[in-house]
């Protein structure tokens, strides 16, 4: 057997799957493809960049530029002007990032759904009872972005971004076989919680970017940062960035998850249904015709 169709084989099995990508040092592995990815020697460039797209598919025929200096610069690149057209309707908001949707729906009173059979709380992922409150009989979506993934994300509507909450933590892989198997995994790991008041009068969202093995790191260009498993400053910063619709925000280092919350009233638009592909611009929510918090 071809020895790349044996190994793709292996990794479509939950169990193994599982087992291969969280059974392991997480955050020793995390750590050290942080520092490999970086390497700009052009062996180690190219063979890197060869192995990630022949397990995954990688497409770069969209991407800006066709060199890279590393792995981690193709990781973070950016696309062609014009590759994601941003939903102009005022009324809607758009896709941050490019996703395959995964739990998605009404918030159930303050719970949400992980998983089929998994479940976790507002106040568990965001730890603030009144931001929490906020988003009670709301909306959500899961947004998981994987490796071959264009990684930045983009602001879904005109706003201003208030707050920025940063929550160190552990590493589990966050795709489908260890959703189904670790409680509250958005929870246990590192993740942001980024506020946006809406422009216009309109309510607060929040984007809960969550990190995973081999991807414990997150630049967000409203604060000039970077928060990482060494990140020792402020776990919660006033901000007052104004951003514009499809704007970009911020990149992960690697593939992970965006969490998009919004209060009552806003509402998922139709062909956001778990397993679809979405892409940044792209409609997301609903508002309603008359908006305000």
């Amino acid at each position: 057997m071809n020895p790349l169709r044996f190994v793709q084989r292996m990794l479509r099995n939950d169990a193994l799957n599982f087992a291969l990508t969280n059974r392991i040092p997480r955050a020793a592995a995390t750590r050290f493809i942080g520092w490999f990815s970086q390497i700009e020697q052009p062996l180690v460039r190219d063979v890197s960049i060869a192995l990630w797209r022949a397990f995954s598919g990688l497409d770069l025929s969209e991407a800006k530029k066709t060199r890279f200096r590393s792995m981690h610069d193709c990781f973070v690149r950016e696309l062609r002007d014009g590759a994601r057209p941003i939903d102009a309707d005022p009324l809607t908001l758009v896709s941050p990032c490019d996703a395959i949707v995964g739990a998605c729906g009404a918030i159930d009173g303050d719970t949400l759904l992980q998983a089929k059979g998994m479940r976790y709380t507002l106040f568990d992922l965001l730890d603030d009872a009144a931001l929490a409150a906020h988003y009670h009989d709301g909306s959500y979506v899961t947004l998981r972005i994987t490796a071959s993934m264009y990684h930045r994300f983009h602001a879904p509507f005109d706003g201003i971004v208030e707050h920025v909450a940063y929550f160190p933590g552990d590493t589990w892989n966050v795709n489908p076989p260890a959703l189904a198997r670790v409680d509250k995994l958005f929870c246990r790991n590192e993740r942001a919680a980024l506020t946006l008041r809406l422009a216009g009068g309109g309510p607060r969202i929040t984007l809960v970017p969550v990190a995973a093995i081999l991807v414990a790191s997150l630049r967000l260009h409203c604060l000039n940062l970077l928060l990482h498993a060494g990140y020792r400053g402020a776990r919660h910063i006033a901000c007052n960035a104004r951003v514009r619709k499809g704007e970009e925000m911020g990149w992960f280092q690697h593939g992970s998850t965006i969490i998009v919350l919004a209060p009552a009233g806003v509402t998922l638009v139709p062909g956001a249904t778990t397993g679809n592909r979405i892409r940044v611009g792209e409609a997301l929510f609903a508002l309603p015709a008359t908006s305000g918090n």
